[in-house]
């Protein structure tokens, strides 16, 4: 995470991470002073909208993400590391561990949500090691006296506690994720009565899980024990793992299957007859695994991973994929000389998107069948977005859309376009990431803005990337290069092309707001526009933009130039529509016969839902007090410990009262309480060395110590000592001020004047 300085020592939250075993899982339930409430510094997960667009969904299979980086928690807050930035095509991601009980950390569940996709923990049992373990979780933990049943019964079966399927659904609604992969990776002692119960195990788990987490929750079952208690993964679904799937949500095969296996999981799926199932079960809903690792996988993972997908067939067969490992890219990489953040960045794309240029050619190791297999074609390098649709985020009128385009990791800081700290060894944040913008990689589809469609000269090729030396917000920024080829044409003096950037789900008859922020570079001279189109081709839609002048005549700091629009869609559906937000760039060069290169580099783009009428008094949120709270342990550094800070709605000006009489129909004022009203996102954190009598403080001038949003929990920072800066972190100081600054999930840092501090005597 961003925060100043080195050699941190208590950047991880107090709450347990992950479990051991089932016995810490209770020891934890159970300890003193333990509370199992929300953490609210965790996005809440929010469905996608159903969109109109190009695309049918309802057969297509999806894109599950399974993430076994390292073994799991390795991601270091004070160096770069792996991050996932594909989620438009993903529909549920794994945080995989080995530990008994995997919490997906705060990060990770937030940045999945922020796109609506669901995250899951793990609950894994692999050796013979955890044979007991397996009986407790379906008995539930036993007292330590003598106890038995009151009357001798020789029907008795295993009996199945609802004990641990409780407290697991507790605890994913405390961290906010959304269920689990239940990997047995070890066999039955039990046999089949074990495997018995350990089916019904999994009804009641699903069902806690629904009941307290919400429907979209999932208990996902992996290809692992069988009906008879044994080990024998199928790489299928068949009649031996049949009963342990119909009580799950879905199914997550083994990946070491040979091509048939695909089709025959389907054709045994649509055999079965369903009328008595709880609830129909989709071919979607059987994931079948891909390893990136290629460690037994068709086509030998890494860059071959589209040959095992091509069996899976997901847009016609309609299985779902569940990708195991993606992190290879960095792991398969890391120790190779030259390899660097971007020239990961250049392979991860290569294997998600395919090559930055059109037509360049990928190699791919060649992979030989496995014996017995009969060889198969499967042509060139297909990137692992070609079987997806690309899905946008949750409608902006129910959660606001907003990203400054971070990959989740950086070496420096921006607060509204100024530099507040820069680090050598960089830092990973996964909280902080958002879109890094679906429509522009792996490259920019421009168009020409022509109203009467004849323009005939070939459209401007455009490259994108990610910039880390420059931002508006965050740590950086999406940089796209225009190259236009010289032109002979009367109208080349000023030419006009269209530049979309995000992919939206925008509902019909609502009002919204668009704000992007950018800045040009190059010899041109341009006018340049924010604006919204359809991506539904077939869909008689139509967007009424207006242009929104700017609250303030001052020029944004760092040469930013922000763009504000509103806009409806007018549309003969009420399903949300699939659509562009972008740029409209019109330019003009010295001499167009020329060709010429320019650059825009965008620092943020946000999109709101606007209040339900202009009488609606707007509401803006803001921080309200702040508290400092030492450590308790001896010989700690006076400025060590936790700062919490509480926030509230504002209201603005009170407004003259205009009631003619006690008959008047109009109230006196209407409150903009729609449910996606301005909330705070993440805070900075800064601090300011006692200045000394007489002389003030100024909240400008303070140092920047860190940003919010490794543990999940709200409103709230730990201030070790490695974060002060040299005045204060050496001593000889006799009183400090903490500030603290929020930022709103639009991207608006609050003003001052509704900040809060808290001094603290050292």
């Amino acid at each position: 995470m961003p925060i100043l300085g080195e050699g941190h020592s208590s950047l991880v939250s107090e709450d347990t991470p992950f479990f051991r075993s089932l016995v810490d899982l209770d020891q934890w339930a159970t300890s003193p002073g333990v509370v199992l409430q929300k953490h609210e510094g965790v996005l809440p997960y929010i469905p996608r909208s159903n969109v109109q667009g190009p695309l049918n969904l309802s057969t297509r299979g999806k894109l599950l993400v399974c993430h076994d980086y390292k073994g799991g928690y390795n991601e270091s807050p004070t160096a770069p590391s792996y991050t996932f930035n594909f989620w438009p095509y993903c529909e549920t991601f794994i945080y995989f561990s080995h530990h008994r009980v995997t919490i997906p950390p705060p990060g990770w569940s937030t940045a999945a949500h922020k796109h609506g996709v669901k995250m899951l923990g793990v609950l894994i049992f692999e050796g013979a090691e955890s044979h007991g373990e397996c009986l407790q979780l379906l008995v539930g933990p036993l007292p330590r006296q003598t106890y038995g049943a009151a009357k001798p019964n020789s029907n008795q079966t295993l009996p199945v506690s609802p004990h641990y399927a409780r407290l697991l659904a507790e605890l994913a609604y405390q961290r906010g994720f959304d269920g689990y992969l239940l990997n047995f990776e070890a066999p039955l002692p039990g046999g089949v009565e074990q495997a018995r119960a350990l089916t019904l195990w999994i009804a009641l788990l699903e069902q806690e899980l629904k009941r307290k987490v919400g429907p979209h929750a999932e208990a996902m079952w992996y290809d692992s024990v069988v009906v008879n208690g044994q080990l024998r993964w199928q790489d299928r679904l068949n009649s031996i793992n049949l009963p342990f799937f119909l009580p799950s949500t879905s199914f997550f095969s083994n990946y070491t299957w040979p091509h048939p296996y695909p089709s025959m999981t389907a054709q045994y799926l649509l055999s079965l007859d369903q009328s008595t199932a709880p609830r129909p079960k989709l071919l979607s809903d059987l994931y079948i695994g891909v390893d990136v690792w290629g460690r037994g996988s068709h086509g030998g993972g890494g860059l071959g991973c589209y040959k095992a997908i091509s069996h899976i067939d997901p847009e016609c067969l309609g299985l779902s994929v569940a990708l195991f490992g993606q992190g290879w890219t960095w792991e398969s990489e890391q120790d190779k000389p030259g390899w660097s953040w971007a020239a990961w960045w250049a392979y991860e794309r290569t294997l998600w998107l395919g090559p930055a240029a059109l037509g360049e050619h990928v190699d791919v190791p060649p992979h030989e069948p496995k014996k017995g297999e009969p060889p198969c074609e499967h042509g060139a390098f297909r990137p692992l977005v070609a079987f997806f649709p690309r899905l946008p985020p949750p409608d902006p009128a129910v959660r606001p859309f907003f990203t400054a385009f971070s990959p989740g990791v950086g070496w420096k800081w921006f607060v509204r376009g100024t530099r507040v700290f820069e680090s050598e060894t960089g830092w990973t944040d996964v909280d902080k990431a958002g879109s890094i913008g679906d429509l522009v990689f792996p490259r920019p589809t421009l168009a020409w803005e022509d109203e009467n469609g004849d323009r005939e000269e070939a459209v401007p090729a455009a490259t994108a990337d990610i910039s880390m030396d420059d931002a508006w917000l965050g740590g950086s920024s999406l940089v796209v290069s225009v190259s236009v080829l010289g032109s002979d044409a009367d109208d080349a003096f000023f030419r006009c092309v269209w530049l979309p950037i995000q992919s939206l789900a925008i509902t019909p008859r609502k009002s919204y707001r668009l704000s992007i922020i950018y800045k040009l570079s190059g010899p041109v001279d341009a006018d340049i526009g924010a604006s919204v189109k359809s991506l539904a081709p077939d869909l008689d839609a139509s967007f009424d933009v207006t242009f929104v002048p700017a609250s303030s005549d001052a020029p944004l700091p760092g040469g930013w130039t922000e763009l504000l629009v509103d806009f409806t869609l007018a549309a003969a559906t009420d399903i949300a529509v699939l659509s562009a937000a972008g740029l409209v760039i019109g330019f003009t060069c010295e001499d167009p016969t020329q060709p010429v290169a320019f650059t825009l580099t965008v620092g943020a783009l946000s999109v709101s839902a606007n209040p339900p009428s202009p009488r609606h008094t707007l509401l803006h949120p803001k921080i309200i007090w702040a508290h400092f709270a030492p450590d308790s342990t001896p010989k700690t550094h006076p400025l060590a410990g936790v700062l919490t800070w509480g926030t509230a709605v504002g209201m603005g000006p009170v407004p003259a009262l205009t009631l003619t009489s006690p008959e008047d129909t109009d109230a006196a004022w209407v409150l903009d309480v729609h449910p996606a009203a301005p909330t705070f996102s993440y805070f900075n954190v800064y601090v300011h060395a006692y200045p000394g009598e007489g002389a003030a403080y100024a909240p400008e001038t303070a140092a920047f110590v860190g940003t919010t949003g490794l543990d999940g929990r709200a409103n709230r920072f730990y201030v070790d000592p490695a974060c002060l800066p040299p005045e204060l972190k050496d001593g000889g100081v006799s009183k400090a001020r903490f500030y603290v600054q929020g930022v709103t999930d639009r991207g608006r840092v609050v003003d001052w004047e509704d900040c809060a501090f808290v001094d603290v005597d050292t």
